[in-house]
């Protein structure tokens, strides 16, 4: 499949075009109308220092269907026993920092470059990027950050500085998510910890055929959502 090339005008080309990898497109920007319209198409952008944006539409997709996470007994006992607190955007800036700095101290490379953070970061500013945290006491321990437009949740990244932090969060996120009618959250591509909490691999046309669904798609609306200011236990 060829890899398209994007231009200042506003528009992508259809996601079946993709490679086998998933790649779409390249080159383009990350102003917010251009995120919000891939995010609409189920395309999303991810590319290191010094390479062009990529655009992709990986297929089959990962997803996390709200009423499905599986929640096991261990990890319901550390939701009870009120370890981590959970709030709402309270600390943006730095979940998406703490996000690409794990993977430095591990020594990988991230896709988190200083322009996808800035590129996030105004998504917040305008209501669409949404930060999920974990304190302990003051202490920042875990967080997640996505775009939610409509019922649908596009999980970015998260990371953890204690054990059991991120699965608290994606716990109890999925349990907000289920509770306003979420449709799904959207998790890109798998690893073990989203398989093991009952991520799944649908088709991606059947992500996108949900996402049209929804109110999405290329003739969609772009929908803010708010959150809560604490991420209050859901039972």
């Amino acid at each position: 499949m060829p890899v398209f090339r994007l231009t200042d005008e506003l528009i992508f080309p259809d996601p079946c075009w993709a490679t086998a990898e998933g790649l779409l497109a390249v080159g383009g920007d990350l102003s917010p109308a251009r995120l919000l319209l891939a995010y609409r198409l189920g395309i999303f952008p991810w590319y290191g220092e010094a390479e062009p944006i990529l655009w992709w539409s990986p297929d089959p997709r990962c997803v996390l269907f709200p009423s499905k996470v599986y929640i096991a007994r261990r990890l319901e006992r550390i939701i009870s026993q009120g370890r981590f607190r959970l709030t709402c955007n309270r600390a943006f800036d730095r979940v998406v920092k703490a996000c690409a700095d794990v993977r430095v101290r591990k020594g990988e490379e991230t896709w988190l470059i200083a322009e996808m953070q800035a590129a996030y970061q105004r998504l917040h500013d305008l209501g669409f990027a949404h930060s999920i945290e974990a304190w302990c006491g003051d202490e920042l321990t875990g967080g997640l950050y996505g775009v939610a437009l409509g019922k649908f949740f596009f999980g970015e990244s998260m990371f953890h500085t204690r054990a059991n932090a991120s699965k608290v969060i994606l716990a109890q996120l999925s349990r907000h998510l289920e509770s306003r009618s979420f449709v799904l959250l959207d998790c890109q591509v798998p690893n073990p910890h989203l398989l093991s909490m009952g991520a799944k691999q649908i088709p991606r046309k059947t992500f996108l055929d949900t996402l049209a669904a929804g109110g999405l798609g290329p003739n969609g609306h772009v929908a803010k959502v708010a959150f809560p200011e604490e991420l209050c236990p859901v039972n």
